[in-house]
């Protein structure tokens, strides 16, 4: 029987916790499963709710800690010093896993010594409505080579995983080693690519994992967030490149690849700025230095074609003709006819 290592940090949210444990322990018969509760020392009742829920099924631990020690660190206090199941799973304590989930992802990771993690669709819910039905039939698997599936991440410059939805080789972790605690925000990006420069990766064509949308979030709601975002990407992908690169023949090429879809996506983030008048909220000129920093040449990238053309135009009249306005990406002379045309008319 294969074993899973369940690792739920909890801040503040232990009104979440029974129905977290809940998904993790009643819906994946036949798996040793165990769970930890880490608490990082909130200021409510959450302890105190963790304990009476491992009072109440001895599968469950609870650590508690006398100080906050902030996310990455609780993660790492779980998945390298704790978790010693054949497989692991982070779970923050406000998620859920879907029925059958670990049984799913545990079937794939048995059937391919090869494949390091495991990840399937995580579906979105908004708080405080319930999740809807998961779909959880069996619709089969995938498994990808590491570094082809390294590589679309560097040539998307995003990631494609929520979190909750991940089952570790926990060897493999233990290998890798924890999160990055230079990277708070970035840190799971960084991770998934990092298990995949050293092992295969697995799909399972499911719902895998509930992820709950409110207020308390650790997301992006703000346009400084957004650059922060940018800046931590950036450093994510330069980590990998750093502590992989000796495995990763095509190190060179990814480097150019993701810094120049960073640049694009930058230039992407100005550009909307003009069309949807907000150039005055919007750090225009820090996208446009981080543009510079990630791709020298970010003058030649279609997207900054773009952005001379509303410069032109101003910010003040760009919302009004923006549905006018053709796609310098892929219209590049049409739009400089469009343009012409527009100055003559003396619009």
């Amino acid at each position: 029987m294969s074993s899973v290592s369940v690792v739920i940090p909890c801040y503040k949210y232990g009104h979440y916790l029974a129905d977290c444990v809940s998904s993790v322990l009643d819906t994946n018969p036949g798996l040793d499963i165990r769970v930890l509760i880490i608490d990082d020392c909130s200021p409510d009742d959450s302890a105190d709710k963790a304990r009476a829920i491992a009072a109440a099924d001895s599968r469950v631990e609870v650590r508690v800690h006398e100080q906050n020690m902030r996310h990455t660190r609780t993660y790492n206090e779980g998945l390298m010093d704790w978790a010693d199941g054949d497989y692991s799973v982070l779970l923050s304590a406000d998620d859920m896993l879907t029925p059958g989930a670990l049984t799913r992802a545990v079937a794939l990771l048995d059937a391919n010594p090869n494949v390091g993690f495991v990840y399937g669709h995580p579906v979105h819910f908004q708080h405080p409505g319930p999740p809807p039905p998961a779909r959880t039939e069996d619709r089969g698997t995938t498994v990808w080579p590491g570094h082809w599936w390294l590589e679309r991440r560097f040539r998307e410059g995003t990631g494609c995983i929520t979190s909750p939805e991940v089952v570790v080789r926990t060897s493999l972790q233990h290998k890798v080693g924890g999160y990055d605690l230079d990277l708070p925000a970035a840190g799971d990006i960084e991770m998934w690519m990092r298990l995949a420069a050293h092992a295969d990766v697995g799909y399972v064509r499911a719902d895998q994992a509930f992820y709950r949308l409110h207020g308390d979030n650790m997301s992006l709601t703000d346009y400084a967030g957004q650059l922060n975002d940018l800046y931590e990407r950036k450093a994510a992908y330069e980590a990998v490149l750093t502590k992989c690169g000796d495995l990763l023949p095509n190190k060179a090429e990814l480097d150019a690849m993701v810094h120049r879809r960073l640049a694009r996506y930058a230039l992407r983030r100005v550009v909307r700025a003009y069309d949807r008048g907000r150039t005055a909220t919007v750090p225009m000129d820090e996208l446009l230095a981080f543009a510079a920093d990630c791709w020298p040449d970010y003058k030649e990238l279609p997207e900054y074609r773009g952005l001379k053309i509303r410069r032109q135009i101003g910010p003040q009249a760009m919302p009004y003709l923006q549905p006018l306005v053709l796609s310098a990406v892929a219209n590049k002379g049409r739009e400089w006819l469009w343009w012409q045309s527009w100055k003559r008319r003396g619009i």
